[in-house]
């Protein structure tokens, strides 16, 4: 019986885990190695060892019907895309709303996770923590990873020849907080995704260039769509993922490069992904077109070598008196408080979990990895949903397939990472499919037909309206009253 859970992180992973584990009746203790909770969104004025950092102008890049926790929307009065600072007070007053603060221990760093000697038959974990330079070991039934995958940069400078003998200062993006020791200079930004964008697009309104070098391109999308609203009221539903799902391949991929050029043509302005039909990631940045259309960022290909104080570019073009280089080239998930990494990369050093969450080849199903995954929608109801899935497995009440079947389960959806994304290592999935699969799995996925019977304009909105989190509220294990209402006023928010 699983009865004392371990929560590693008390970011908005970790805090969703908490939760649950309490609705479910059990003993849950998060470790949190800062002072108080937030993680990500937590900004501090330097980068911190072992914690997420961000830059001071970080907004959200999906809209607060979208990105809330299931049973705890934004206030009313909120816009719909907001900075970090009102995402924090949001994810503050969620850990007072359902009582979670005293279930966490601030500034106490998870420092082993290791199984038990006698694992094969209770499942239970030792967990080994630091606080105050004191170390401490104590069991549990089951451990909830909730530590993020935005805390290790990815700098891979054997890819850059030359940037030993670059005389400019570089650093990576993790690195960077705001524009104004770049004022009069020439900065290079390479890497296209949300915080290379950000950052180029930020550093262009006081450098005197910036620089902006991407390897494959990427699509740029707004967060402002058709007639102003957010872009994922308005793409993230049920009928167009229908859609995308029984059109033919030829047809979805034209209809989607359609729908990403939409505001601009992106090979006009340098951005084209190299490969146009992946559904990998876009960037969400309205200012980017009009800064390149400015000539205050200029588009560049990827950099075939560093010298003392120019840049040589693949296209033979060279860059000189370059003061400066951010490299915005992502991150890498690391989890080196786990004794045996090979339990969360078990194989050629991907991410090999069931639902994305549940290493399959452990004896005992009792450790989840929440949040180490990435679609087009939002993070905060994706981890909700999957710590409501993780504890109903510790449970007993969501069985499980054998081993065999699961791991056949992680290889198919591989398969289609490749054919959708152009890569099997990528955490990417597609939102809407993923949120059905795991709400199917515990009894909560809407049940439109049912809905159609008893509820039609309730059924028409979960169908055509955005998938929103409250349509995961409406029924089964963990029902919210205030679901049905959420859903029918959303748009009214929104306009709010």
């Amino acid at each position: 019986m699983v009865r004392r859970v371990a929560v590693v992180g008390a970011g908005v992973s970790g805090l969703a885990a908490t939760k649950c584990c309490l609705e479910e009746g059990l003993e849950p203790i998060c470790f949190e190695q800062s002072e108080d909770v937030g993680g990500l969104w937590r900004y501090t004025d330097q980068a911190e060892e072992g914690r997420a950092s961000i830059y001071r102008t970080v907004f959200t890049n999906s809209c607060k019907e979208m990105m809330c926790y299931s049973d705890f929307p934004f206030p009313d009065d909120h816009p719909n895309y907001m900075h970090n600072a009102r995402v924090q007070h949001y994810i503050c007053k969620y850990a007072e709303h359902f009582d979670l603060l005293r279930h966490i221990q601030f500034k106490t760093l998870v420092i082993n996770v290791k199984k038990h000697p006698d694992f094969s038959v209770t499942g239970q974990w030792e967990v080994v923590t630091q606080r105050d330079g004191k170390e401490e070991t104590a069991v549990f039934d089951a451990v909830m990873v909730c530590s993020g995958h935005h805390v290790y940069p990815n700098l891979p400078l054997a890819d850059f020849p030359g940037i030993q003998k670059f005389k400019g200062c570089y650093f990576h993006s993790r690195e960077y907080k705001e524009p104004e020791k770049f004022r009069g200079k020439k900065v290079l930004v390479v890497g296209l995704g949300n915080s290379g964008c950000d950052i180029a697009v930020e550093l262009s309104t006081v450098a005197s260039q910036v620089y902006l070098s991407s390897r494959s391109g990427s699509w740029v999308m707004s967060r402002v769509w058709d007639n102003g609203y957010p872009w994922d009221m308005l793409v993230i539903t049920r009928f167009r993922t229908w859609l995308g799902n029984i059109l033919p391949r030829a047809l979805s991929d034209w209809l989607y490069v359609r729908a990403m050029n939409r505001f601009f043509k992106h090979e006009n302005f340098g951005l084209m992904p190299l490969n146009r039909t992946s559904r990998k990631e876009p960037v969400f940045n309205d200012d980017l077109p009009s800064r390149i259309a400015c000539g205050v960022v200029v588009m560049k290909p990827n950099v075939k070598e560093f010298r003392e104080t120019s840049v040589l570019f693949q296209d033979g073009t060279v860059q000189d008196d370059v003061d400066a280089v951010v490299f915005a080239t992502g991150y890498s998930y690391s989890y080196p408080f786990m004794e045996d990494n090979s339990i969360i990369k078990s194989r050629d050093n991907q991410v090999t979990l069931y639902k994305g969450i549940l290493p399959p080849q452990l004896e005992k199903p009792t450790m989840a990895v929440i949040g180490l995954v990435q679609s087009l929608g939002p993070i905060i109801p994706t981890v909700d949903l999957q710590c409501r899935w993780a504890v109903k497995v510790f449970q007993g009440q969501c069985m499980l397939p054998p081993v065999s079947e699961m791991i056949d389960d992680v290889d198919e959806k591989m398969g289609k990472k490749l054919k959708w994304y152009g890569s099997s290592t990528t955490l990417q999935t597609d939102y809407i499919t993923y949120m059905d699969e795991l709400a199917s799995a515990i009894g909560v996925k809407p049940n439109v037909l049912k809905l159609l019977l008893t509820d039609p304009w309730l059924a028409l909105e979960v169908v055509f309206g955005p998938c929103s989190p409250y349509q995961f509220r409406l029924m089964g294990p963990g029902k919210w009253n205030g679901a049905r209402k959420a859903i029918l006023t959303q748009w009214d928010r929104t306009l709010q």
